[in-house]
């Protein structure tokens, strides 16, 4: 049998050296000094042994009690070599299958642009996997995800704990479909959250204030990129940073055409904007300043970044148009409001342009070319519609269309 006190005086030697305990326990000392306790033992008469630790990390007294452990396997039938094994892999199995596992196998799926990703990531660095990323998926439960959404909640920010949860839920989601959970319990938690307040942007829906803005745009005495990218809002009502981003490699001049990829698409489909000849003309005029560079509307600091995504916004402020009076992104709601409500355009025409989960009458989505010549004479319609507000002059009443 060993005592500690045999064991601090064993030297090493030229040859590994065993000093046996008793029921195949024994440590081994390396030549190098290293002491390394084992156990022997056999399995349908095959010799085996199984490391246990190292001295003085794993004592005596220790090391005897994992030798008692594992000859209560043996006895049982276990090979205590192979149980090791099996709790290794379930233990990395377990890793992998944690909630930041999955989640960040996830997120490497999605084709987000850039500086949505970066917010998400932050979401989920900063909110969620502190809390419950080492957390198996498969055991996850609704109050964990409500705890996590609460916290968020809690601090003000309801609207992100709304995006964190349904963000969750397209995680869990995923991995049912990559069968590592049963089932989503975030889906348990609809209506658990305070209402996020609803958010409008601001925009001008009367065609007479609507003739006024235009007349102020066309007299802005700021930066001429701007004032194209201001009248080019108005003229195409694409998303701000759909224009801000735009460059000269995606617009066709002579086809009278913008083919803006789906990358740069919320709803991840390209999207073909027809040019009006208003358009085209503010484009061939804005090339000349712009064109030798990537982008149509450069930043001021460097050519090789887009226009700030506050540059219209800040041009409106200019010309007296506050925030709750007439924003960037309100051009959408514009263009919508007066196409269907004054000039009577079909709904799924102007929908279509917006760019929106347009679907046809058999469920399937429309192409980027749907209803396109139908689309170039409504956005041609518009144009000369907003020409005519600018003159101010035959602007018609706002009717609201029955049904």
């Amino acid at each position: 049998m060993l005592t500690d006190t045999a064991i601090r005086k064993a030297k090493a030697a030229d040859k590994p050296q065993r000093m046996f305990d008793g029921g195949g326990l024994y440590l081994e000392i390396s030549p190098a000094g290293g002491k390394l306790w084992r156990l022997k033992y056999r399995v349908n008469g095959k010799e085996k042994r199984l490391a246990l630790g190292t001295y003085p990390d794993t004592g005596l007294a220790e090391a005897r009690d994992k030798r008692d452990t594992a000859r209560k396997l043996l006895a049982a039938g276990i090979d205590p070599g192979e149980q090791r094994k099996a709790e290794k892999a379930a233990g990395t199995e377990r890793a992998a299958n944690s909630f930041e596992a999955v989640a960040r196998e996830w997120l490497a799926k999605q084709t987000w642009v850039d500086s949505y990703r970066v917010k998400v990531e932050a979401w989920m660095g900063g909110d969620v996997y502190p809390y419950i990323g080492g957390r198996p998926v498969a055991e996850l439960s609704a109050p964990e995800f409500l705890r996590v959404a609460r916290r968020i909640e809690e601090r003000g920010a309801i609207e992100s704990a709304h995006r964190v949860l349904q963000t969750c839920g397209q995680i869990m989601r995923y991995a049912i479909a990559t069968v590592r959970a049963e089932r989503n319990p975030v889906a348990d938690l609809k209506g658990a959250l305070a209402s996020p307040p609803e958010r409008h942007h601001a925009a001008i829906t009367d065609p007479t204030e609507l003739g006024g803005l235009l007349r102020a745009i066309e007299g802005y005495s700021g930066d001429p990129t701007t004032r194209a990218a201001l009248k080019l809002s108005a003229l195409l009502f694409v998303r701000p940073g759909e224009l801000r981003h735009a460059e000269w490699a995606e617009i066709d001049l002579d086809a009278g055409e913008w083919n803006i990829p789906a990358g740069k698409m919320k709803m991840r489909q390209p999207h073909l904007v027809p040019l009006c000849e208003q358009a085209v003309t503010i484009l061939r005029e804005l090339h000349l300043l712009t064109g030798r560079g990537q982008y149509v509307f450069p930043g001021g600091r460097s050519p090789r970044r887009p226009m700030s995504n506050n540059a219209i916004n800040a041009a409106l402020r200019r010309m007296g148009y506050g925030t709750d009076a007439m924003t960037a992104h309100g051009f959408r709601a514009t263009a919508r409001t007066i196409l269907d409500e004054v000039l009577s355009y079909r709904a799924d025409y102007i929908e279509h342009q917006l760019a929106h989960a347009v679907k046809d009458p058999n469920g399937r989505a429309y192409n980027r070319t749907a209803h396109l010549p139908e689309r170039r004479k409504m956005m041609q319609g518009w144009a000369d519609y907003l020409d005519t507000l600018k003159a101010g002059g035959n602007v018609v009443p706002m009717t609201r269309k029955a049904g």
